[in-house]
């Protein structure tokens, strides 16, 4: 490292947020950028710790010494191509990754890590403005055709990998516009869609063929594609939100998050919705579900005009700062504040839902009960006990935000033929292939919902698993 001891003078800066006043007015990206200077002595603070458990931590395994230490030097565009020889869209991990790789970070036991996502995607933007991102296109092709079904994040990296290694792939989206989760479940206060569209483009000049409102199965033949492709990979999502079966469900009102969410960018992209609208303007919010799907639809209820918003959890409340049962380098369970938390948002833990109440069939409020988590002795499990406490929240609408189970095309799945788990993922060995010769499946399909880095890790080790296959 240049400046092994910049991180005894030089303290961790964040870019930081839009001001709360503006950016609740509009759906533009929140998160603003430091100045080529400030992020080159950002860099400067990665300590040359010996051991990178930042790479450790990284579903990727991207390089972050080497690129900061690129970066903080003012080579920009080796930075970029250190980094993106692990990480194949460095924009979309820049702007919507958790960061596993600074919570692992050495200078993070005093809370100071290194602003290891920030900088990667200002290394990434340099790249795009300078204009060393170019198409590039295989000299040569194989003659082995692939079919991805599904165009989120695993599946853009396996499409990206396999066309590069000169197989000829096409991409079946069942949405109108490419992009699966990073575009319609991603609000675009977190990730701005040209994002995606400019990348998009480079894959088309690179030779990847797109096909939208193409659901296998349903509109394209399942049959046609075995018969065409000499490999399929599947990467459809795991897109079944959990259901809670209480007293009033079918109340009108109530609503999955990520129904909400997918209309909203529907809206916001310019195309038809369909059913009614879900709108929270004028209305009172109740979000159940403590995480970031929550936290989304927080953000996105505010920007529409809701009159209050209230997240409620059924875990205990995370420890600010600290957390003596996660301690580093694992990943920390403590306290996440969300900028969309920031924007006004009443949080509550320890609380279940008993009933949504109603009049004339449309929802006015909801039944909620206080719960205690108690640790057995012996077996250090958790188990949750009532504690007899109710109270009853008034609530125009309610979005249920409380993670996914199974893939949205079981049927999908069975006409494959191939075996999946009881929640609905399909079942891979470790080298991503399922039970039936020639296909494979990667992302949150095989593994269950995740994040979108350990996606684009399982895309990319899916390409490979297909590349030996296809080559022997």
């Amino acid at each position: 490292m240049g400046n092994p001891k910049a991180f005894l003078t030089i303290d961790r800066k964040e870019a930081g947020y839009r001001p709360v006043h503006e950016r609740k007015t509009d759906f533009g990206e929140v998160e603003q950028t430091l100045n080529n200077g400030d992020r080159m002595l950002q860099a400067s603070r990665c300590m040359d710790c010996g051991i990178p458990f930042c790479h450790w931590a990284c579903p990727l395994g991207n390089k972050m010494p080497e690129y900061q230490d690129l970066l903080f030097k003012g080579k920009w565009r080796p930075a970029y191509e250190v980094l993106s020889e692990t990480d194949d869209f460095p924009e979309f991990t820049g702007r919507v990754c958790p960061a596993p790789c600074e919570k692992s970070c050495v200078l993070n036991i005093d809370h100071n890590a290194v602003t290891i996502r920030e900088n990667e995607a200002s290394v990434t933007e340099r790249a795009w403005d300078e204009g060393w991102i170019v198409p590039q296109a295989p000299k040569t092709r194989t003659g082995k055709k692939v079919a991805v079904i599904g165009s989120g994040p695993a599946g853009l990296v396996a499409a990206y990998r396999l066309n590069r290694l000169g197989h000829e792939v096409t991409v079946y989206e069942k949405d109108p516009q490419v992009g699966g989760l990073l575009r319609f479940g991603i609000p675009n206060f977190k990730l701005n869609k040209n994002i995606i569209d400019r990348r998009l483009e480079q894959l088309v000049a690179e030779g990847i063929s797109f096909v939208t409102n193409a659901e296998v199965g349903k509109n394209v033949s399942l049959k046609e594609l075995k018969s065409h492709y000499d490999a399929l990979c599947i990467t459809i999502g795991a897109g079944v939100p959990r259901d809670l079966k209480a007293e009033g469900r079918e109340l009108n009102g109530i609503h999955f998050a990520l129904d909400f969410l997918i209309q909203q960018n529907f809206k916001q992209a310019g195309l038809p919705i369909e059913g009614p609208e879900i709108t929270a303007k004028g209305k009172r919010v109740l979000v159940i579900g403590g995480g970031d799907t929550g936290s989304d639809c927080v953000g996105t209820s505010n920007r529409q005009g809701a009159i209050d918003v209230t997240q409620i959890e059924i875990l205990t409340m995370p420890p600010e700062g600290d957390n003596p049962a996660t301690p580093w380098p694992n990943w920390p369970n403590i306290l996440k504040t969300s900028s969309s938390h920031e924007e006004g948002c009443t949080r509550r833990w320890c609380l279940t839902t008993n009933r949504f109440i109603g009049k004339e069939g449309q929802l006015t409020g909801v039944e909620i009960a206080e719960v205690d988590w108690v640790t057995d002795p012996v077996t250090g499990r958790q188990s949750m006990q009532p504690t007899g406490k109710t109270e009853t929240l008034q609530a125009d609408i309610v979005f249920l935000a409380m993670g996914f189970t199974n893939p949205v095309h079981e049927g999908l799945l069975n006409e494959l033929a191939v075996d999946y788990d009881a929640r609905g993922n399909v079942k891979t060995s470790f080298k991503n292939e399922s039970s039936v010769k020639g296909i494979f499946a990667a992302g949150d399909a095989a593994t269950g919902a995740s994040l979108v880095v350990r996606a684009m890790a399982s895309g990319r080790d899916m390409a490979k698993s297909v590349q030996e296959y296809l080559s022997k």
